[in-house]
């Protein structure tokens, strides 16, 4: 347990972020089309790691129960 580690709300609220914003890149990249060149990069490579790392690294968190509010 880590007392100064952020709550299983704030866990959770990163979790539906998270989620929330790689359904919405799914679905500008379904609407729009896949991205050409740097666009491609920036778009699909950046949003996509930030939002895949996001939901990773709290789903790791809540699975361990790495959180301050934890018993």
């Amino acid at each position: 347990m880590n007392r100064f580690g952020p709550t299983r709300k704030e866990l959770t609220f990163r979790l539906c972020v998270s989620i929330a914003g790689l359904l919405l890149l799914g679905a500008a990249l379904v609407y729009r089309g896949m991205p050409q060149g740097p666009a491609m990069f920036e778009i699909v490579g950046i949003a996509g790691v930030f939002f895949g790392g996001t939901l990773l690294w709290t789903l790791k968190k809540l699975i361990r129960k790495e959180c301050s509010d934890a018993p």
